[in-house]
């Protein structure tokens, strides 16, 4: 037996090595984590990093207030006098329409859409393709009030525009802040109306990028220094704002980059540098009548026409005058069916965009000069618009 204890005791020794072995080893690899874990959240707190807010309430609450949700429709009339395509031999020989004969380009458009209330007196900056189709608007605030609003201006070139409501009190603006100074990196949040029901949603992201040109404006003089954000916006969202973690306005919610219609990763605004000056022009020149319509339907001049209609033109150009709304600037002014445009205030008219284009500034209460071929006579024809 005596020979044995040597062999226990030391088995008991090494048993007693091993157990501390063990617990050191546990200790160490405590201590490697730790050191890693305090470290990754210093650096989620640290300025040095890009600051990560811990929260976006206060940005939140700063800017949901600002942001209304847009309906915007399209009268009868409207369609009538605004109705400039060609028109389709397809669609006239196979008579494509409703079953009450109606032709579907004919059918009064509407859409939803966001805007921002800019100050108390009831200017609101939002897309112009959100409202530009429109002559009949409603605004609904974010406590649920509604107000039909009115067209003050609109500029395509940056599709932009501003509305106006009348009589509202308690009117919340938002603060304008210096797209100039946002970040690459910077925290924003999207504010609007996604889908035209999900009123007042806010969604957080980062700026992707700054001064993306999309080529998605359809002007000649277009203007494109969009923000990239990842940011969640969707249909609904456009005229909506894009805002800092301050809450102060950067940027009004213009474009998705979508294969499907829905957000797919990236949004597009346009930049505060730009908004300030467009809506500051628009407001400032508060005779710009940018609704000022002829009140005429008909087809740009082509071979096709002119052989269907044997018009006795100098140039195959202009707009063929079809039909008249009765209550328009054109009917009181003397334009009848038949009549081709070729001129307004001496300015050649080649197509219906022509016109619309040189009426874009056309001042309420003015009295323009249209130039008509009517059977082969030029005749000047002097329009009172209001």
């Amino acid at each position: 037996m005596n020979r044995y204890i040597p062999y226990i005791i030391s088995g008991v020794i090494g048993g007693f090595v091993a157990v501390l072995a063990v617990k050191l080893s546990v200790n160490e690899s405590h201590q490697r984590i730790q050191p890693s874990l305090t470290h990754s959240v210093s650096m989620n707190s640290a300025p040095t990093f890009g600051a990560i807010p811990q929260d976006f309430v206060e940005a939140s609450n700063k800017s949901t207030s600002s942001v209304v949700h847009i309906f915007a429709e399209e009268s009868p009339q409207a369609v009538s006098q605004n109705r400039r395509r060609s028109r389709d031999p397809f669609e006239e020989m196979f008579g494509f329409g409703d079953f009450f004969g109606n032709h579907f380009y004919s059918q009064p458009k509407n859409g939803t859409g966001s805007g921002v209330i800019l100050n108390t007196d009831g200017y609101i900056v939002t897309n112009n393709h959100v409202v530009g189709f429109a002559d009949k608007l409603t605004v609904t605030l974010a406590d649920g009030k509604k107000y039909k609003a009115k067209k003050i201006g609109e500029d395509p070139s940056t599709d932009l525009a501003v509305i106006k409501i009348d009589n509202a009190k308690g009117l919340k603006p938002i603060s304008v802040g210096d797209s100039e100074q946002v970040k690459v990196g910077e925290w924003v949040l999207a504010v609007g109306n996604p889908f035209g029901y999900l009123t007042s949603t806010v969604t957080a992201g980062i700026v992707s990028a700054k001064g993306r040109a999309l080529d998605i404006i359809q002007d000649e003089n277009k203007i494109e220094e969009f923000i990239q954000t990842d940011a969640v916006v969707n249909p609904g969202n456009s005229g909506g704002a894009l805002v800092n973690t301050k809450g102060e306005l950067i940027g009004i919610n213009t474009a998705i980059a979508t294969p499907t219609g829905v957000f797919a990763g990236y949004s597009f605004a346009i930049p505060t540098k730009i908004m300030k000056k467009v809506v500051d022009k628009i407001i400032q020149d508060k005779s710009v009548n940018v609704g000022v319509v002829l009140g005429v339907g008909g087809y740009d001049v082509n071979e096709e026409i002119v052989g269907e209609f044997k018009l006795k033109l100098k140039e195959i150009r202009g707009f063929y005058v079809a039909e008249i709304d009765q209550s328009s600037p054109a009917n009181f002014g003397g334009m009848l069916p038949g009549d081709v445009i070729i001129a307004v205030n001496n300015q050649e008219i080649k197509v219906y965009d022509d016109i619309e284009k040189y009426l874009k500034y056309t001042k309420s209460g003015e009295t323009i000069k249209i130039k008509v071929n009517r059977n082969g006579k030029e005749i000047v024809l002097p329009l009172h618009v209001s």
